[in-house]
C-alpha cells in the first residue's frame, strides 16, 4: 500500500530543510497570547496535535501545564523525544484515531496541520475525536491558512537554497485544494514531494465543528490574535468550545 504524502514528507529531513526558517521569536509570542486568551487552570492538560518536532508543546509546558504532544512521523517524535519531562510527553499518533477520552482542557492544531487526508470523512473523524478527547466546556484551537487569501496571492513559482539543497517550488489550487510540488535533487538522487492541503472555509469548517459536536467561539486572523478579515488575513484561527454536557 502507497503511503500517504505526508506521512512521507513530514517524516522526510528535507522538510525540516525547506522549514527552519519559521521564527521562535513568533511561535513563542503566538503561544503567550493563546495563554492570554484562554486564562487556562493551572496544570491544564493540553494537547498539541500533530505537533512535529514539539517547540509549541515544549512552550506550553514550560508555562506550567500537563503536555502531550502527537504526531504521525515517528522522526518527529524521536527528536521531539529528547525534551520530555515530568509535563511533557510525546507519542506517535495518527489524530484520524481517538486517544484519551473526556480528559484534554485545551487541544492545540497549529500551523495547517489539518486538511491533508484523501477521504473527506477523515477530517470530519477527526475533528469527532478532538471532541472526544476534550473534557466538557474544553477548546480546541485550529490554525489554518485562509483559503481566500492564499488563492488571491499565490507565487506560482518558486526557487529557494536550504541546508546546502536547492529547491523548485510550483503552487497551484483547484476548486478544493491548494498544492505546492518541490523537487530538488540531493546526492545525486532527485526527489519530488507535493502537498496537498484541503482549502476549507470559514462556513466548512463551521459545519464540520458543529457535526463533531463543538461551537466557534472566536475567529481570528494572525497569530497576534487580531481581527480576522476574509479577504486579507492570512491565517484562520478558530476557537472552538465543545459542549459542557459530557460525551
Amino acid at each position: 500500500m502507497q503511503a500517504e504524502w505526508f506521512s512521507e514528507w513530514f517524516d522526510s529531513p528535507y522538510y525540516h530543510s525547506l522549514y527552519r526558517h519559521r521564527d521562535e521569536e513568533e511561535a513563542a509570542a503566538f503561544i503567550q497570547a493563546l495563554l492570554d486568551r484562554l486564562n487556562p487552570a493551572p496544570e491544564a492538560r493540553m494537547m498539541d496535535l500533530a505537533c512535529g518536532r514539539g517547540r509549541h508543546a515544549r512552550l506550553l509546558s514550560e508555562a506550567g501545564h500537563l503536555v502531550t504532544g502527537l504526531d504521525i512521523s515517528p522522526s518527529n517524535i524521536g527528536h521531539a523525544s529528547r525534551m520530555e519531562s515530568d509535563n511533557l510527553e510525546f507519542m506517535v499518533h495518527d489524530m484520524r484515531h481517538p486517544f484519551r477520552i473526556n480528559y484534554y482542557d485545551h487541544i492545540f492544531n497549529f500551523f495547517t496541520s489539518f486538511g491533508y487526508f484523501d477521504r473527506e470523512e477523515d477530517h470530519l473523524r477527526t475533528l469527532c475525536h478532538v471532541q472526544s478527547g476534550l473534557r466538557p466546556g474544553g477548546s480546541f484551537i485550529l490554525d489554518v491558512m485562509n483559503s481566500t487569501w492564499v488563492r488571491n496571492s499565490l507565487l506560482a513559482n518558486e526557487e529557494r537554497n536550504a541546508d546546502g539543497i536547492h529547491f523548485t517550488i510550483d503552487r497551484f489550487a483547484d476548486d478544493t485544494h491548494i498544492f505546492k510540488r518541490l523537487r530538488f535533487e540531493d546526492k545525486g538522487h532527485l526527489y519530488e514531494f507535493t502537498e496537498r492541503v484541503r482549502a476549507f472555509t470559514l462556513p466548512e469548517l463551521r459545519d464540520l465543528l458543529g457535526t463533531a459536536g463543538m461551537e466557534i467561539v472566536e475567529v481570528f486572523g494572525d497569530h497576534a490574535l487580531g481581527p480576522w478579515i476574509p479577504e486579507s488575513s492570512e491565517r484562520l484561527i478558530i476557537h472552538a468550545r465543545k459542549s459542557q454536557v459530557r460525551s
